[in-house]
């Protein structure tokens, strides 16, 4: 019997029912920029109604979170967050999210899994205006258990380049508004599965893998409705590092952000983390987002405002003089 690609491991058939399951959901992303479908060597996007454009980029994973999904079997929620995770890091430099290509490696390739997965990307390119416009599947025997998958993106946003947020306007005074998460986002699972072993447990009523496996937030609708009415002067996404590594990455020299962490509102699910995991409270601030996914440095005339167009914002904290670049009290 002679060796075939099959015999090998891999199903060179169920990549093509993939393609299949998710070729209308992707279609929808498209916008009249979109200059090809699927099936092209590479994807085509034409840039029109900007002056003086910039590129902005970014990639991102899901990490140790997919080893919830793979347990439980519940993969309609990864996509979201391998989106996520890179189109609010775009978001921070005031960028438009344009387009998102995936990439998506397994040890068997499952077409219903694959995609669930894809469809979850789909869903939130919709919400945030942006065209899937390419991918790779990549069923690697050998390489990967069966059952095992890892997903990546990247993501492409434009915006004008006098219009960059890159935290230079940020002056004392100013005010930190926080933008809450949605749970643990995609940072941190491997402290998080280390305390919570068993992902079937009942917590608040319902599975633990349900809270835990929450997408990520997708900020894009929140931070474009600020920019059409105020200047905002720095954006902080909150990834891993949580607030003590992401917000200095805005913040210029000679400026610290003081933030009050007892008006920060930490999500239940994150203080049965930091409990029963013996975490300590500093620990915790410099792993997970606790509770606040986005942070906003505005003029203080304009906090109330920012308060006003987003009714789950909140003040946490102001820039002040100092070499430390934040503080937690």
């Amino acid at each position: 019997m002679s060796n075939t690609y099959k015999s090998a491991g891999v199903d060179k058939e169920e990549g093509y029912q993939t393609v299949e399951k998710i070729k209308k959901a992707v279609s929808e992303t498209h916008n009249e920029n979109v200059l090809n479908g699927i099936g092209s060597f590479g994807a085509f996007y034409q840039i029109a109604g900007y002056k003086n454009p910039v590129l902005v980029s970014g990639t991102d994973g899901v990490g140790t979170k997919l080893k919830i999904a793979i347990d439980t079997q519940k993969f309609d929620t990864i996509g979201i967050d391998c989106f996520a995770m890179c189109a609010n890091d775009i978001l921070c430099h005031g960028a438009k999210p344009l387009f998102f290509l995936d990439y998506l490696a397994c040890g068997k390739l499952d077409s219903d899994v694959a995609a669930e997965i894809v469809l979850g990307i789909t869903k939130a390119c919709k919400d945030n205006e942006c065209a899937l416009i390419g991918g790779e599947t990549a069923e690697m025997p050998g390489m990967y258990k069966p059952g095992d998958y890892d997903v990546a993106g990247f993501c492409v946003g434009i915006v004008e380049k006098d219009q960059i947020i890159d935290g230079s306007k940020i002056q004392k005074g100013q005010k930190i508004i926080a933008l809450p998460s949605s749970g643990f986002h995609s940072n941190g699972f491997s402290l998080v599965r280390k305390v919570f072993p068993d992902f079937n447990e009942v917590f608040e009523g319902k599975p633990l893998y349900e809270t835990l496996l929450v997408p990520t937030r997708l900020y894009y609708q929140s931070i474009f409705k600020l920019l059409k009415e105020v200047e905002l002067k720095g954006i902080a996404h909150i990834t891993g590092g949580g607030l003590i590594e992401n917000v200095p990455r805005i913040i210029p020299n000679g400026l610290c952000a003081e933030i009050d962490t007892s008006k920060i509102r930490i999500p239940a699910i994150m203080l049965e983390c930091e409990q029963r995991g013996n975490i300590a409270r500093m620990e915790m601030f410099g792993t997970f987002n606790m509770g606040v996914g986005m942070v906003v440095v505005v003029d203080a005339d304009d906090a109330e405002k920012v308060l006003t167009l987003l009714d789950d914002a909140y003040e946490i904290g102001e820039i002040t003089e100092g070499n430390e670049k934040i503080n937690l009290k």
